[in-house]
């Protein structure tokens, strides 16, 4: 959400996220926040292909944690195979020991998702959740920021947005059914500084 209300500014996106996340995360938990978060909001922004939006995410992380050297990893697996089954294989290996929601092996498997499919939406998706591990959240994340890439809801496969007949199911109340484009005049709204800081 930072990311969408902070186009173009991806240092507050990231800012937003790290008070946000610090309530419930601490260290490399933080990072994926404040990485996704200025990806998104550099998505946002207009301003990048993919690989700018991963790059731009990093530079909100310390450039030596765990954390980057996870994106870093799942790039250059990316770059290195062509066969995206390779590439999860050596994602597998390289992080199999964690749990399935953790931050480390989710964020390789994201970075590597979007690099491989190289800003195509549906390849986005689809890679991001064949990878294994948290794979509504890596798809949803994925989905995002590809689909922010390109552009208006219309400039999506009819595949992905037709089924959905904009409805959006949600178990936060007040949500449940509300359709994608009021979610997303909403969410625009939220851009304006002073919605988010009364």
């Amino acid at each position: 959400m930072h990311g969408w209300t902070n186009p173009g500014d991806p240092a507050a996106a990231a800012e937003q996220a790290h008070r946000d996340a610090v309530l419930s995360h601490t260290a490399n938990g933080v990072y994926g926040a404040m990485f996704t978060a200025a990806a998104l909001a550099e998505a946002a922004g207009g301003g990048s292909d993919v690989h700018g939006c991963l790059a731009t995410g990093l530079r909100v992380v310390p450039p030596r944690s765990r954390f980057a050297r996870a994106v870093r990893f799942g790039v250059a697996a990316a770059r290195d195979n062509a066969d995206f089954d390779a590439v999860a294989d050596r994602l597998h290996a390289e992080y199999g020991r964690y749990h399935w929601v953790h931050v480390l092996p989710n964020a390789a498997l994201l970075a590597a998702a979007l690099t491989h499919a190289d800003g195509d939406f549906s390849l986005s998706v689809c890679r991001a959740v064949s990878g294994g591990w948290d794979t509504d959240s890596n798809g949803a994340t994925a989905g995002s920021l590809a689909g922010l890439l390109a552009g208006a809801p219309s400039l999506l496969p009819d595949r992905w947005t037709t089924p959905l007949k904009n409805r959006l199911a949600s178990s936060v109340p007040g949500f449940d059914s509300i359709g994608f484009d009021e979610l997303a005049e909403q969410t625009h709204r939220l851009t304006h500084k002073e919605a988010l800081c009364p």
